[in-house]
């Protein structure tokens, strides 16, 4: 890999590719204000008065991002920040069209004085959460300086953390086991990823993939020698000593204390691949990637045989068969799976007492919590009482009708109708873009990502220091492995899974922690396409006196 960095490094220019980075930031802002316009057309015939508000509120952003970039990473890959500014506005157009509350038929209905739902996508919310992701972005280029500098004011370079190695992988560990402790953690969707903060639900996962990802580099770097070593060879495959198998299964065993305790597949499957692919870049040994499939299959195994792992079962029964599960579904604890959807005498009968209850609750003066229990949905309280699990696949099944109905140029922005599936703003918005976008526009999307990964691989092959290709390697592959996973579970290729889609998704946390990865790679490949201190040139020949 070392002759691969020099050989990369001799093709690299090293020059300042700051024109082409701000041309093709902004095509990256056209593009999203393209999109914003579009929206408002089809959807209120119209060009929305939140253009300028929300498209300008992002250029605005990116440009100030962009001189922050020139003034402290100017030698940094042109493609990184037009194509995260270019996702991060092609998401926020979606949750914009997805925010009934911005059309002109909604607003015309409140004034009208006629009763309205509130819908759960947000717009304005998801813009301050990107005026937030930016700055985290410009503070973090602001503050990271060059490697050669490491004394400068508020100095941290990503070589600093190798430092502090041990201290980072214990706070990625705490931040892990926040969402277990009662009070602080919150279950959504059966899944406990979230904490509460001051009424705002924080997933501290987006955060410590991060930190794991600078805690691996830092223990690789020092280890991969020993984790080199050949012990046994079957056939053309040759084996790690049996001494050095014991960090990959603290890490399996870990991974499966995260699918126990937050009962989320996705995040255990995130971590346990992060640390298998950097092994591998570590060491180059196909055997850590055959090792790290057979423990991950056995980990799959063992959560499908626990009864108190049914939210996981439930995910793999539905990715194998949802049909039982649409519109509603009760596992129960002999596997067999009780529909209880609306068609269902159960569900039918669990709705007239709800509402009898409710009624009750009412004349007792209880208003808020006959509204709570009407929330309630007939088909979860029906299996609660039969001491089931319940699930929905409608969701699922809804994305994939929504695929279908985009075909392979979609609908056109503003024309489809996302809002049909469940949680279209959030984990199901690769399938809102497949419906109005089509396939050539998720295509689009999914080049744009690999770019991006791309870029960071090749930050880490160029990189000259053994950690920072260890730490760009693993940033860059983090972000594949998160998109793979689920990009994966909408489509039905994979189990689906809790996690975010990068930068198009609604929500916080995914924004800021992937607008940081984002700095951490521009601030990389600063470092290694900089040109290289020269050596003092000859000034002369020098004088050789002879002292005889």
């Amino acid at each position: 890999m070392h002759a691969l960095g020099e050989q990369i490094r001799a093709q690299i220019p090293y020059q300042r590719r700051n024109a082409a980075s701000l041309a093709l930031l902004v095509f990256a802002m056209v593009l999203t204000l393209a999109a914003f316009a579009e929206v408002g057309l089809a959807r209120d015939g119209s060009i929305p008065g939140g253009l300028f508000g929300y498209g300008g509120g992002l250029v605005v952003m990116a440009l100030i991002a962009y001189a922050v970039q020139l003034r402290f990473a100017p030698f940094a890959d042109p493609l990184l920040l037009p194509l995260a500014v270019a996702l991060n506005g092609i998401g926020m157009a979606m949750i914009y069209r997805l925010d009934l509350d911005t059309s002109a038929d909604h607003k015309a209905a409140e004034i009208a004085g006629k009763k309205v739902l509130k819908d759960a996508a947000d717009a304005p919310g998801q813009l301050i959460w990107t005026f937030v992701g930016i700055a985290l972005f410009v503070v973090a280029i602001a503050i990271m300086r060059d490697t050669s500098k490491p004394d400068a004011k508020l100095s941290f370079t990503p070589k600093t953390a190798q430092r502090y190695t041990y201290m980072i992988g214990l706070g990625a560990i705490i931040m892990l086991l926040l969402p277990i402790v009662p009070g602080v953690g919150a279950e959504i969707n059966g899944a406990r990823v979230w904490i509460s903060v001051g009424g705002f639900s924080v997933q501290p996962g987006e955060f410590a993939k991060l930190m794991l990802v600078a805690f691996f580099a830092g223990y690789l770097v020092n280890k991969r020698q020993a984790m080199s070593l050949i012990g046994k060879k079957i056939g053309p495959l040759s084996l790690p000593r049996a001494r050095d198998l014991g960090p990959i299964v603290v890490i399996w065993l870990f991974c499966l204390g995260v699918l126990f305790m937050q009962k989320d597949l996705g995040t255990a499957l995130l971590y346990f691949g992060l640390f298998v692919s950097m092994l591998y870049i570590a060491t180059q040994r196909v055997s850590w990637v055959m090792i790290g499939v057979g423990l991950l299959a056995l980990a799959v195994f063992v959560v499908t045989l626990l009864p108190f792992m049914q939210h996981v079962n439930q995910r793999i029964d539905i990715w194998q068969n949802p049909k039982p599960y649409f519109d509603g579904g009760c596992l129960m604890h002999n596997g067999k799976v009780v529909p209880v959807n609306p068609n269902t005498d159960i569900f039918k009968q669990a709705k007239v007492t709800l509402e009898a209850k409710a009624q009750q609750q009412e004349a007792a003066g209880q208003k808020a919590t006959a509204m709570q229990t009407r929330l309630v949905g007939p088909g979860w309280w029906a299996c609660t009482k039969m001491g089931g699990e319940y699930s929905d696949s409608a969701q699922l099944m809804k994305g994939m009708f929504a695929l279908g109905q985009g075909s392979v140029l979609g609908t056109g922005l503003g024309q489809g109708k996302p809002w049909l599936t469940p949680l279209s703003f959030s984990d199901f918005i690769f399938d809102s873009m497949g419906e109005e976008l089509g396939l050539t526009g998720l295509m689009t999307l999914l080049l744009m990502y690999a770019l991006i990964v791309q870029r960071g691989m090749k930050t880490a092959v160029a990189a000259r220091d053994p950690y920072l290709k260890l730490f760009a390697g693993g940033v860059s592959f983090v972000l594949a492995l998160q998109v793979f996973v689920i990009v994966g579970g909408v489509t039905r290729l994979i189990p689906l899974t809790g996690l975010t889609t990068p930068f198009l998704s609604q929500g916080g946390s995914s924004l800021m922690a992937n607008w940081i990865l984002i700095a951490i790679l521009v601030r990389m490949s600063h470092d290694a396409r900089k040109p290289a201190p020269q050596a003092i040139q000859d000034e002369g020949m020098t004088q050789i006196v002879s002292l005889r």
